[in-house]
């Protein structure tokens, strides 16, 4: 009977939230890994069975993105505050659940950032090579001014010796 009555605290609803996000993200990044060794199967040999697997894939993926698209809404969900539907909290660990709560912003947040720079890896090759080009430019611009730099000088030379004669 006393497993019967026991119920799940509310106040960890948030947690196994974060935690079900975070599992999802472990399956996507299980999903890409697969994917990588799967397209290196697909190159080194043919088998039958290819086509079912990859359509198995697919929807696999679109599940995954479409969870990911949810992200935002769960995060919406896990910020809005849940007075009325958790235990209340002794007042002597208010102070601590507070810190936690502005710990898991935080992470969240450089989390985020980090995320957004793994996406813009991909992008470095194109943006050194750019750099690299912006860098040439700029070499022969320099090169032109040192050139026009010298003709000012020899003409203000000429110019001095025209106005001392």
């Amino acid at each position: 009977t006393l497993d019967l009555t026991c119920r799940k605290a509310p106040c960890f609803v948030k947690f196994s939230e974060m935690e079900k996000m975070a599992n999802v993200q472990a399956e996507i990044n299980e999903v890409h890994k697969f994917s990588s060794c799967f397209s290196r199967m697909v190159s080194t040999s043919q088998f039958c069975f290819i086509g079912k697997k990859c359509e198995i894939l697919q929807d696999m993926n679109r599940h995954l993105e479409a969870v990911l698209k949810e992200k935002r809404a769960l995060r919406k969900r896990l910020i809005k505050p849940r007075c009325q539907e958790s235990l209340p909290i002794e007042v002597t660990f208010h102070k601590y659940i507070v810190e936690l709560l502005t710990e898991a912003v935080t992470f969240i947040e450089k989390l985020e950032t980090h995320l957004q720079t793994l996406r813009s890896i991909p992008q470095i090759p194109n943006v050194m090579k750019n750099m690299d080009t912006a860098l040439t430019k700029t070499e022969v611009l320099v090169m032109e001014l040192e050139d026009l730099a010298e003709q000012i000088l020899t003409w203000r030379e000429v110019q001095k010796e025209v106005y001392s004669d």
